[in-house]
């Protein structure tokens, strides 16, 4: 009985971690394309020239 529990245990845990990281990748991506379309559509200072495209 204890060691169909621990194999239950361990698939519950091997099927969550999978489930985060594929959730984070996810993330990642969206942040991705975020950046890049910052990136690609700042705006231009009052002399006319390209704005920096970092915020820090």
């Amino acid at each position: 009985m204890v060691p169909i529990l621990l194999v239950l245990l361990l698939a519950l845990i091997l099927f969550g971690a999978g489930f985060a990281v594929k959730v984070l990748w996810y993330i990642a991506l969206a942040v991705l394309v975020l950046w890049l379309l910052g990136f690609l559509l700042r705006g231009t200072t009052a002399a006319g020239s390209r704005g920096r495209w970092y915020r820090w």
